[in-house]
């Protein structure tokens, strides 16, 4: 009896460890949820207000704060076409409290364009999860009249076309590059530091177009201020239904821009599933989902941050073989 005493307690102190190993992990995130969100959070934007970045971060700063239980700060820090912001993430403590919302150019193409780029983005940051999805737009403005992008491409055979774009290496820049390539013509990229300015300049007449993502387009299209000739969707958007896509014109022609949310390397995997479930959160409100329609945004995200990794592997390669393509690296 004594023997058998002896071993029952034992067993019961063995399958106490177990349990106590096994409950250790969930005791302890409470206290790094706690410490998670014990100050605000910043959440970083490459570009100037008014662009596709700025608009949706602005849209899904305050829900996605009130998810996590915080207040989530945007800060633009433009320049080089997304990059500084980046590197500022980048370079940030990764414990969750700085993060960064882009969408395909500062993280995918900039990276491979500049001769010596100052991050890698495949192993610098987190994706997290996707936010939105949003097809280019080709627009003209009061500087060039012509009725489609069939009529463009054929203008550009005979006289300069000046497209603006919101920065060297992004997605405009590439879709210009592509539209160049199409119409064998005088087809000039001019690109600006921000949508601000290149749409600025655009209605102003000092470019003939513009092609930029379709949120800081959307409004000016709506209003008739700008033209638009295409969207490089697959198919024509809902929203924006009377206007054809590109590959009406151009077979193949599909371009079409993400917006997610990244953390710097090193970021403890509970704070990015924290992310990740408050940004699935805030994407199943109808409010924040009509917002982002509004602004021709899609709402969209991914079943989980493995997921979008996978997806943005594909992405940087991808569009690492276009710009190689095209001869945009820089790189030696």
């Amino acid at each position: 009896m004594m023997f058998n005493n002896h071993r029952s307690s034992r067993s019961t102190v063995r399958r106490l460890a177990i349990s106590l190993v096994a409950l250790t992990p969930l005791a302890m995130t409470p206290v790094l949820a706690q410490e998670f969100t014990s100050q605000p959070i910043t959440m970083v934007v490459g570009y100037p207000p008014g662009g596709s970045n700025d608009i949706v971060a602005r849209m899904i700063s305050k829900p996605l704060g009130d998810a996590l239980g915080t207040t989530i700060v945007v800060e633009n820090k433009a320049g080089a076409n997304g990059t500084i912001g980046a590197q500022h993430v980048v370079k940030a403590n990764p414990d969750g409290h700085t993060i960064l919302l882009s969408s395909v150019s500062t993280v995918v193409l900039s990276p491979q364009t500049m001769a010596k780029a100052p991050y890698h983005s495949p192993t610098d940051f987190v994706p997290i999860n996707t936010v939105g999805l949003t097809p280019e737009a080709i627009a003209t403005g009061p500087a060039l009249k012509v009725k489609n992008l069939k009529e463009l491409l054929e203008h550009a055979k005979t006289q300069p076309v000046t497209l603006s774009s919101s920065g060297a290496g992004g997605l405009p820049h590439l879709t210009i590059e592509l539209l160049k390539s199409a119409s064998n013509g005088n087809i000039v990229h001019v690109p600006y530091k921000g949508a601000g300015p290149a749409v600025t300049d655009t209605l102003a007449g000092h470019v003939s177009g513009i092609v930029m993502d379709l949120p800081p387009l959307y409004s000016l299209i709506k209003d008739g201020k700008l033209n638009a000739l295409a969207v490089t969707s697959a198919e024509r958007v809902s929203f924006l239904s009377e206007v054809p896509t590109a590959q009406e014109v151009l077979p193949d022609f599909h371009v079409v821009n993400w917006v997610g949310i990244f953390a710097p390397a090193g970021t403890p995997p509970a704070v990015i599933e924290r992310y990740d479930a408050a940004i699935k959160k805030v994407l199943e409100q109808p409010e924040v989902r009509a917002q982002l329609e509004k602004v021709a945004v899609v709402p969209s995200v991914m079943a989980s941050p493995s997921e979008f990794q996978k997806f943005f592997n594909n992405e940087y390669q991808r569009w690492g073989a276009v710009i190689k393509q095209a001869g945009l690296s820089m790189k030696d």
